[in-house]
């Protein structure tokens, strides 16, 4: 008797953990289920600052930049674009991650540009020539290499705190320049190429950071080859007016440069 008391006893005891863990499964399965909202976070890139048709305020969020061009496609229960023209890694802490919560399935992010002082640094390459141009783009690689990192752990940090169920995009920034392309003024082709390197180290970095961090790295130069200034076909401006959507993805370079790097790993 008393052997089959314990037995019915273990059993009891198993068919309860069996519950509580079905239990469990099914509302760990319902959280994702529920985690599917949509916010788009980040810089002028992500912001869609060249693209035109922008919304009130001073974000210049373009009804052509790839978030809205991702929503309008997907249809996400909930969408929260807070990205913005000139946005640094700590406008992103203080202002842009409100939305996040366990109810976000996507996040987009496109950040570091403007810390490593990428406005500067193409104002100097246009206005004084080579060899400055040189030394400001050294000195932006210096912050991209030495002090980026950590102020991107910082805002990783922070989207995987606050929207745990969330699939993180990190999208990154084209090659400006198309190399021995059809420009035949404007900067020096060294210079052009400086600029390109400088993008390739910000690319590098940041797809480690993501990397470390478990999130996605989408990577457009590929996507822009071919697109770049002084080829045939750019989807990027120029020298502009305004002159905020200088070397700013138009809006082809929303859709074909931007929207399917993130269609691709959403």
């Amino acid at each position: 008797m008393k052997l089959r008391r314990w037995t019915s006893t273990a059993a009891a005891v198993a068919v309860l953990l069996g519950l509580s863990s079905l239990t469990g499964a099914a509302s760990a399965s319902a959280d994702e289920a529920a985690a599917t909202g949509y916010v788009a976070l980040g810089d002028s890139y992500s912001s869609g600052v060249g693209a035109g048709d922008y919304a009130g305020g001073g974000c210049k969020r373009s009804a052509h930049a790839y978030p809205n061009l991702w929503k309008a496609a997907n249809s996400p229960s909930s969408f929260d674009f807070t990205a913005c023209s000139g946005a640094r890694t700590g406008d992103v802490l203080a202002g842009q991650l409100g939305p996040l919560d366990s109810s976000t399935g996507l996040v987009s992010i496109s950040v570091g540009g403007n810390d490593a002082g990428f406005a500067d640094t193409m104002t100097t390459c246009v206005t004084r020539g080579q060899s400055a141009c040189l030394a400001r783009v050294q000195k932006a690689r210096e912050y991209v290499e030495n002090t980026l990192p950590g102020k991107l752990d910082g805002v990783y940090d922070a989207i995987a705190q606050r929207a745990p169920s969330a699939k993180v995009v990190v999208l990154g920034y084209p090659h400006i320049y198309e190399l021995d392309g059809g420009c035949f003024v404007g900067i020096s082709e060294k210079s052009r190429e400086a600029i390109n390197s400088a993008s390739d180290a910000l690319n590098e970095v940041t797809a480690k950071r993501a990397a470390d961090h478990g999130f996605s790295f989408g990577d457009v130069r590929p996507t822009f080859s071919g697109h770049e200034i002084c080829s045939e076909n750019w989807w990027l401006h120029s020298v502009t007016f305004p002159i905020d959507e200088s070397y700013h993805p138009t809006a082809a370079g929303q859709s074909g440069g931007y929207l399917p790097v993130l269609e691709g790993l959403a």
